[in-house]
């Protein structure tokens, strides 16, 4: 919004003692029905009209009482024009003809909710119109978005907010709640599709799985410039979970179990070599026997099938009797 004309600057409300203001109204209040009573007695009809007349000025001035407790704020308007904000906690009097602004506040109580995937309710709406400092969590449902390979996958995030300029989040948006879940919704979309899901068999690459701090400060990064002229300040946003999507589930478990047995058939085959390697430099070493070049190829071609076999071996003893027919 930069510096338009209908960006408000935030700027504190004029306000007093609660409790003189109090105490001088109810006072106001006892005088003005004291006046009433002695000038029905009198038979004084200014002297009624004129306490009436302040009695009912005491009783609109009530209405400028307000309370504030901690880690709350007002924002004030004046016949339709910003009067001022405030963000202490205490007992206060304002222009009483001055109304609390929130877009989120509703009468009806009207609560419209979102799920996320641990069956948390959110409401968008609130029942004061006060403006709530507290940090806040905002927990969406889980969406399907395509990483960098174009693979579907089901992320969710939570992102940990406050709102740190009341006026910027009453004026600028129409529901600051609403606005920051569909800004978290298109934030995930745009850093997602950034990174592929998991890492390539290089393993050189950055990706949503393995890079998890890094996606998170992107996703905080790119969400705060997103609701800066909400006034809200975000300050953490978090992965959840994070899955391929149903549809190619299965293919990629597939694929994981055969990245894992090629892995783990790599090691065993580098085990066995070592192992054969050092049986026969210990039979050299040793004289035990002496074998030629065809003798060590059986037998390394017998451990290998020994040491690398799924199954256990079957030896085969062999007597040196030739049978006879």
């Amino acid at each position: 919004m930069g510096n338009s004309q209908f960006d408000y600057k935030e700027k504190e409300a004029k306000y007093y003692n609660g409790i003189m203001a109090l105490l001088l109204i109810l006072l106001c209040i006892v005088i003005s029905i004291g006046t009433i009573v002695l000038g029905a007695i009198n038979e004084n009809a200014f002297f009624i009209v004129l306490s009436i007349v302040v009695l009912v000025i005491s009783f609109i001035c009530l209405g400028g009482l307000k309370i504030l407790n901690p880690k709350e704020a007002l924002v004030l308007v004046l016949f339709g024009k910003y009067y001022g904000t405030i963000k202490k906690e205490g007992f206060f009097w304002v222009n009483p003809f001055c109304s609390s602004v929130n877009p989120t506040y509703s009468p009806q109580m009207m609560q419209t909710k979102i799920k996320n995937q641990e069956d948390l309710e959110v409401s968008i709406h609130s029942n004061t119109k006060k403006i709530s400092l507290k940090t806040m969590t905002l927990n969406n449902e889980q969406q399907k978005v395509n990483d960098l390979l174009g693979n579907p996958i089901i992320i969710g995030v939570v992102a940990i907010w406050r709102i740190v300029e009341p006026t910027k989040a009453v004026f600028n948006v129409e529901n600051y709640k609403t606005f920051i879940s569909i800004q978290c919704d298109t934030t995930i979309r745009n850093i997602a599709r950034l990174y592929p899901y998991d890492v390539s068999e290089d393993g050189d690459e950055k990706s949503l799985r393995g890079s998890s701090q890094e996606i998170a400060d992107k996703l905080k990064t790119e969400l705060q410039s997103r609701v800066d002229e909400a006034g809200i300040e975000v300050t953490e946003v978090r992965i959840t979970h994070l899955s391929y999507a149903p549809e190619i589930a299965a293919a990629m478990l597939q694929r994981q179990q055969a990245e894992a047995i090629i892995a783990a058939r790599k090691k065993i085959v580098e085990g066995a070599v070592g192992m054969v390697e050092m049986a026969l430099n210990n039979l050299n070493d040793s004289n035990i026997v002496n074998l030629d070049d065809e003798k060590k190829a059986a037998m390394v071609s017998n451990l290998l099938v020994v040491l690398c076999a799924n199954k256990e071996t079957q030896p085969i003893v062999n007597s040196g009797l030739n049978n006879q027919y």
